[in-house]
């Protein structure tokens, strides 16, 4: 299985490792994976409708998202569809909605695997607002102009007698097109549906595409879970290490009680340098490993670099300043009152087992958490 050879390799230390297992896994493999589709738009666009259209139900039977003329979705519901029990469909609240601010909000768009996009009349401000949250997030989606048997009725109106129904559908798809693309979408997907009649304009086609597309957005939700899914491993990595503080720690105290004025700064940075080196190498995060890892995903190693919060030195050094009392009352002792720095000696000893302490605590922790985020950035050049 390729979720137990992935953990294993997490286990192990090895990143590139873990992430290949998965990648060299056939698009066949993750066909029982479920995929989360989310249907965003702002309110009264036909969200509800188009569930109702996708899932083959109309509005009122059992099972069937609630519709109505005003917006009617508060919360986010899920809707499994009957005959490719894979397929979960999620009925979000209209993004201008009153009651998305106070209510929609706690909704995390992370926890979705894809996105259908509904919109009508013409692209929005909402729209744009969506797609880049949804392109932040390395996801794709569908964009869906709902209602399209209203703009066709709206133009037989306008022109009686000389409308030409495929030069009004074809001027709409390129206005949508257009508009995704100057928001920065590469290969646009636009369908033109109408939520009252699943077979007529593009909705088969619509639904051809995400038959097509499946196995790979199922590939690609999996893919997408990954660092979550190390994080039971990465715990019991964190536990074990955690173990082996204290002995590190007491010998870090007894350094410091030598009465020699930062000592117990210097040893104590020391120690922790080489501590933290040790997590690395636990945790697949030394030089070596992510250089290789890199050069697996090509992806400079600077990248890699960035998104690890526990390299820099400097907050680690301001947590040791407290080293500078003890060292500060040793001088004392030493030059005011020409006697052996009992106090300073104790004060430093004292110090140096809280702070390492707690530094070392935090470093596993820190390297554990950086281990998910260097993950993810590996990922980003498949799922994007």
């Amino acid at each position: 299985m390729a979720m137990e050879e992935f953990q294993v390799a997490i286990h192990q230390g090895n990143l590139s490792d873990a992430i290949s297992v998965v990648q060299a896994k056939p698009l066949q493999y993750f066909s029982d994976t479920p995929l989360n589709v989310a249907v965003v738009g702002e309110p009264g666009s036909g969200k509800s409708s188009f569930v109702n259209s996708m899932l083959g139900k109309r509005a009122g039977e059992p099972g069937a998202a609630e519709t109505g003329i005003q917006a009617t979705t508060a919360m986010a519901k899920d809707y499994r569809h009957p005959t490719v029990p894979q397929l979960i469909l999620w009925d979000l609240p209209g993004k201008e909605d009153a009651a998305f601010g106070s209510r929609v909000e706690q909704v995390d768009l992370n926890r979705f695997d894809f996105f259908i996009i509904v919109g009508y009349q013409r692209f929005r401000t909402v729209h744009a607002d969506l797609v880049h949250e949804i392109q932040a997030m390395g996801k794709r989606f569908y964009f869906v102009r709902a209602k399209t048997d209203l703009d066709l009725e709206a133009s037989r109106r306008r022109q009686p007698t000389g409308c030409d129904e495929e030069k009004v559908l074809q001027r709409i798809k390129e206005d949508c097109v257009t508009c995704l693309l100057n928001e920065g979408v590469i290969d646009p997907q636009v369908f033109l549906v109408s939520n009252w009649d699943p077979q007529s304009f593009d909705f088969p086609l619509l639904w051809e595409k995400l038959q097509s597309d499946f196995l790979w957005l199922k590939r690609q939700a999996f893919i997408v879970r990954l660092p979550s899914l190390s994080a039971p491993v990465l715990e019991r990595k964190v536990a074990a290490l955690k173990r082996k503080i204290l002995l590190k720690v007491l010998f870090s105290g007894l350094l410091a009680l030598l009465p020699v004025p930062g000592f117990s700064f210097v040893a104590a940075m020391f120690f922790f340098v080489r501590f933290r080196s040790q997590c690395y190498r636990e945790f697949g995060l030394d030089d070596q490993s992510l250089t290789a890892l890199a050069r697996d995903i090509g992806k400079p190693v600077a990248a890699l670099h960035a998104v690890m919060k526990s390299r820099p030195l400097m907050p680690l050094i301001l947590w040791r300043l407290p080293d500078l009392v003890g060292a500060v009352l040793m001088l004392v002792e030493y030059c005011s009152w020409n006697r052996y720095p009992y106090a300073g000696s104790l004060l430093s000893g004292g110090v140096s087992l809280f702070t390492t302490y707690y530094m070392l605590q935090r470093c596993v922790v820190a390297v554990a958490n950086d281990t998910q985020n260097v993950l993810s950035k590996a990922l980003e050049k498949t799922t994007v």
